[in-house]
C-alpha cells in the first residue's frame, strides 16, 4: 500500500505588512502608535512579549 501526500493549498490573501517590533521601538522598549486621534503604547518586556496598551 502507497501513501501519497497532496501539496499543501496555497493561499490567495495577500501578504500582511510586517513590521519590526526593535524598529518600531528603534532598539529601544517603547514605541507609541496612533489610531483615529488616540495613542497606544507598544512594550517589549524583558521577557521578549510585546503588550499594547492605551
Amino acid at each position: 500500500m502507497t501513501y501519497h501526500s497532496t501539496p499543501p493549498k496555497q493561499s490567495l490573501a495577500p501578504a500582511l505588512p510586517t513590521y519590526s517590533a526593535r524598529d518600531l521601538t528603534q532598539d529601544g522598549e517603547l514605541a507609541q502608535i496612533v489610531l483615529a486621534d488616540q495613542i497606544y503604547t507598544l512594550r517589549i518586556t524583558r521577557a521578549g512579549k510585546l503588550i499594547l496598551t492605551k
